[in-house]
């Protein structure tokens, strides 16, 4: 499934993998919330609440999209985080991984503390 995230000229897909916290993703889209950052991540909060799965991390690439269960939120790592070590995004706690943003992710940068940010199915807007 893969699904799109915007805000202001922003404009991400991401290709989510099949699991239970995707699930509950897909099933709450679309929604909207107001972006949040840390250091080279945005992050916000979602209608979904799930527990931690057996594959979650905390140190992950660039562009991974993540589920920070402690929040119920969606984090976007594109960089280093206040608490890295290295180049690599270190994340506030372990969390769930959901997949990849299709592109730059970098990009991310261009989305602001405060700003509106959607969440919708790709597949579903791609159908009409």
């Amino acid at each position: 499934m893969k699904i799109r995230i915007t805000s202001g000229k922003v404009t991400l897909e991401a290709e989510l993998r099949d699991t239970p916290t995707s699930k509950a993703l897909a099933a709450a889209l679309p929604f909207e919330a107001t972006a949040q950052t840390w250091g080279e991540e945005v992050y916000f909060s979602t209608p979904v609440s799930v527990k931690l799965e057996a594959d979650a991390k905390q140190v992950v690439d660039p562009g991974t999209v993540c589920f920070w269960t402690e929040g119920d939120a969606l984090a976007l790592p594109y960089g280093r985080t206040p608490i890295s070590t290295d180049e690599r995004p270190k994340l506030a706690a372990r969390c769930n991984l959901l997949g990849t943003l299709a592109g730059d992710p970098r990009a991310l940068a261009g989305i602001r503390s405060g700003a509106r940010i959607r969440v919708e199915n790709a597949d579903a807007t791609k159908a009409r």
